[in-house]
């Protein structure tokens, strides 16, 4: 699961707080609504004016605000597996090389402000997308397409530039969100915290100055599609913390709280239970990473990276940090995906300082190395402090490294981290869609998530093109296997961990079990009191 300068009306600055209506009608929070907590942080500032424009979001916490209100051709479905329709009626590939791909849109389909959904509609949201190539990554999940057909009001082929089975994911996707051109541009952002769709809700947000305080989603009475919704209306509220949230979980004030949970909240909940509230963990597929511009001259040689990667003992830190919440990664791939392989461990083994040492000697690398690792104080959660803290410590601790850290809030962490400021940076993934793909091209491919200056030919040119041809995808483990091990000795990026997902919430609330998916997309639908 990523920002340019907020041009606002100036009247805003006057009336903050204020509600920002968009797509339709609907009250304030508070009444009957079901309040979700949520640490994630909607701002917009100088490197990100445009938040909320599926062109541009590229974070979990956004695309979970466009899940609700932007609808897309396809869905996955609330359990997991491949994609089902949602304002098509139905879609398909018709040729066998995964190469053409037609979808029919359902019969009526309107906008919330009743406006018809065409075939041109989704044609120009996705030509959009391409268009503006915003610098977060997004765009690169749509980069297979070559051109879209439209025939009549209802009909979109898509003619893809190379065979690729993931299609049906990939338009499945905010990014892939059809959006109206009366609404916006065709050439540039849509400023501020507006959106317009024709998802199950509509909304509305609560802004005070740059910053999104909670978002009301209404149900959109015109919305026609897969998703059967069982509320009226939800509030998402934003916390600065995980504390705070938890407080307000238990005062009452929300009815569940989502992701960030700390680690200690965790532990605190499911060993001393509090009348009324219940922990439930779902199945996740988060990943945590440290990523590296390998351009910077302090990592430049890879024999740098492969140290670390030697040194890191991720049994330690994911233990000490997250407890029984998360998981060793020797791969970018999890372990619970298929695909999977442990290269880092097979390469490396066991940490050892012993085996880092002759690796930096043999490249001729004077050490101490000194470095930097930089991190977000306000975007993965309490813990992400500690674990660098933790990680400078096992670092230091060999003598080959002379390491500091620095946390830096996320809405300027991650536009440095796209320019190159940083050598050394850590960041988390929840996946787009649960293929293995998802799990390397963001990182490895064209148009990448981390913008890095890493290009290994065989895996862009050859790998990742084989792997996509399958349309059963555990044919494309071995092309999956190799990717691992290129990562594995080139070090552009080094995975420490794959974490659960927790909610926390009062027992009158019912299908919190469905209300986060593997990929930690919030499905707020799911919701409802009393009765399931």
């Amino acid at each position: 699961m990523n920002r340019k300068t907020l041009v606002l009306p100036a009247v805003l600055g006057l009336l903050a707080p204020v509600l920002v209506a968009c797509g339709g009608s609907g009250g304030g929070s508070g009444g009957d609504a079901i309040v979700v907590g949520t640490t994630d942080q909607f701002t917009a500032g100088k490197d990100a004016t445009a938040p909320f424009d599926p062109a541009y979001a590229y974070d979990t916490g956004v695309w979970n605000v466009l899940r609700q209100t932007v609808q897309t051709l396809m869905r996955v479905p609330r359990g997991g597996g491949a994609p089902v329709p949602d304002a098509a009626s139905r879609c398909g590939f018709t040729d066998r090389a995964s190469e053409r791909y037609r979808c029919t849109l359902r019969e009526g389909l309107t906008f919330a402000d009743g406006t018809p959904v065409t075939a041109k509609d989704v044609k120009f949201s996705i030509e959009r997308a391409l268009a503006i190539k915003s610098d977060n990554g997004a765009a690169g999940l749509l980069a297979s397409i070559d051109t879209i057909e439209t025939k009549g009001e209802g009909e979109i082929v898509f003619h893809l530039k190379t065979p690729d089975a993931t299609f049906p994911y990939k338009l499945s996707t905010p990014v892939a969100g059809i959006v109206s051109s009366e609404k916006y541009d065709a050439k540039k952002l849509r400023d501020g915290f507006q959106v317009d769709g024709s998802g199950p809700y509509t909304m509305k947000a609560a802004v005070d100055g740059d910053r999104v305080t909670e978002v009301v989603f209404t149900r959109n009475s015109r919305y026609q599609g897969d998703i059967k919704l069982r509320n009226d209306k939800v509030v998402l509220r934003s916390f600065e913390d995980a504390g705070a949230m938890g407080e307000a979980l238990e005062a009452g004030d929300i009815d569940m709280m989502t992701r960030t949970m700390s680690p200690e909240q965790i532990k605190d909940l499911n060993e001393n239970p509090k009348p009324d509230i219940k922990v439930t963990e779902v199945p996740g597929l988060e990943i945590r990473y440290l990523g590296f511009n390998t351009e910077a001259p302090s990592v430049k040689d890879k024999a740098v990276r492969q140290a670390m990667a030697a040194v890191v003992d991720r049994s330690r830190l994911a233990g000490s940090v997250y407890g029984t919440s998360a998981t060793p990664l020797y791969s970018l791939i999890p372990s619970s995906i298929a695909a999977h392989t442990n290269s880092f461990l097979d390469t490396y083994g066991e940490p050892s300082a012993t085996n880092a040492a002759g690796i930096l000697r043999e490249a001729g690398i004077t050490t101490p190395v000194k470095l930097t690792l930089h991190y977000t104080t306000d975007h993965y959660g309490a813990g992400t402090a500690q674990e660098f803290t933790t990680l400078r410590d096992q670092l230091n601790a060999t003598k080959l490294f002379d390491v500091t850290v620095k946390g830096t809030k996320w809405s300027e962490f991650r536009p440095a981290q796209k320019r190159g400021d940083y050598a050394v940076y850590g960041l988390g993934w929840f996946p787009d869609f649960p293929d293995p793909d998802n799990y390397v091209a963001p990182f490895l491919d064209a148009d990448n998530f981390l913008n890095t200056p890493y290009v290994n030919s065989a895996t862009r040119s050859r790998l990742l093109p084989e792997s996509r041809r399958a349309a059963d995808r555990n044919a494309a483990s071995s092309a999956f296997a190799q990717i691992q091990d290129i990562v594995a000795t080139d070090v552009p990026v080094l995975p420490l961990w794959q974490g659960k997902q927790y909610v926390a919430a009062r027992d009158d609330l019912t299908g919190v079990e469905w209300a986060l998916n593997t990929s930690s997309d919030l499905q707020l639908w799911e919701l409802s009191r009393g009765i399931a």
